[in-house]
């Protein structure tokens, strides 16, 4: 019981991280508190199946990750609303600056590919390493660089940022289009 401990306290450590991967990743706070939920159930009933001396993080984003792209599939053959005509219809727009510049920014998000969004979230937002993003996609580094660096040169062409001094103090933005220096 004593070695169970300290994994559950990395799954706990791990929650804020997996939360904001799974709200890039779907752009619904309930939704990806679904996937979070299932993502640490999978975990739990499945913990005898992880490694020990890697990283729990990277474990359960590759649950989330997998448990999402599964979501993806089935809901291919719902009928959808790409263009978001009636979301926009339905929602509420914000009247603070710093909120519209964070919609703005995930509507960008969610016109890259699936595979550049999330090395882009993983590695950018989340501060994983080039490796565990490499792990948790199922490929390499060099692909993981490529995708990054593919996404952050759509993002500003999609944002519309031509210099530094058009960022305000978002980190998220800031760490998305710029380069992670910890590599």
């Amino acid at each position: 019981m004593a070695a169970e401990t300290p994994l559950k306290q990395q799954m706990l450590a791990a929650i804020p991280h997996l939360r904001a991967f799974a709200i890039s990743l779907c752009g619904n706070v309930d939704r990806a508190d679904d996937l979070v939920q299932g993502a640490l159930l999978k975990g739990l009933s499945n913990i005898d199946k992880f490694q020990p001396g890697t990283s729990m993080q990277a474990w359960l984003f590759t649950i989330l990750r997998n448990d999402f792209l599964t979501q993806v599939r089935r809901r291919k053959r719902e009928i959808e609303d790409p263009e978001g005509a009636w979301a926009e219809k339905v929602a509420v727009m914000p009247d603070q600056g710093s909120r519209l510049d964070f919609e703005d920014m995930l509507k960008a998000l969610a016109q890259l590919p699936l595979d550049q969004r999330e090395a882009l979230l993983l590695v950018a937002a989340e501060g994983l390493t080039y490796e565990d993003a490499a792990r948790i996609c199922g490929t390499n580094i060099g692909t993981i660089k490529s995708r990054i660096n593919r996404a952050r040169r759509r993002l500003t062409e999609l944002m519309n940022f031509d210099a530094h001094d058009d960022l305000g103090p978002d980190r998220l933005v800031k760490a998305a289009l710029f380069v992670h220096t910890s590599a």
